[in-house]
């Protein structure tokens, strides 16, 4: 899988995206971000444009050490091939992130002289 580093320095993916297995996916652009342990973290705007469902809520302790409840819901993507079912944070944020939950077993390279993101 192959993305880029944009000039904000971020380095983004596009990853496709469905509410259901088997249903429409459509392509989000994710900001990878390896200090957040969950699958995805997506705003709400996004999740309501893909008809998620909530699933739970769960807690959590921000950088800054506030506990928070999180609201999670389900979505499944295309990965590596095969559909896969992971958790999906709520957030008010305007980037979708992908965090280190789907990076598991897998290498990750990010070329900032290139611009360019690996993810094998």
């Amino acid at each position: 899988m192959n993305g880029i580093v944009d000039k904000s320095m971020r380095a983004l993916l596009d990853v496709s995206v469905a509410a259901a297995k088997g249903a429409k996916t459509q392509v989000m652009t994710v900001w990878i971000d390896t200090a957040f342990n969950a699958g995805l973290v997506i705003p709400r705007q996004h999740i309501e444009r893909l008809g998620l469902k909530q699933a739970s809520t769960t807690r959590a302790v921000l950088a800054d050490g506030r506990p928070v409840d999180l609201e999670t819901f389900t979505c499944h993507l295309e990965w590596f091939g095969d559909e896969y079912r992971t958790q999906v944070v709520a957030n008010d944020g305007e980037f979708p992130l992908l965090c280190t939950l789907l990076l598991a077993d897998r290498k990750l390279t990010i070329d900032y002289k290139t611009k360019t993101v690996v993810l094998d």
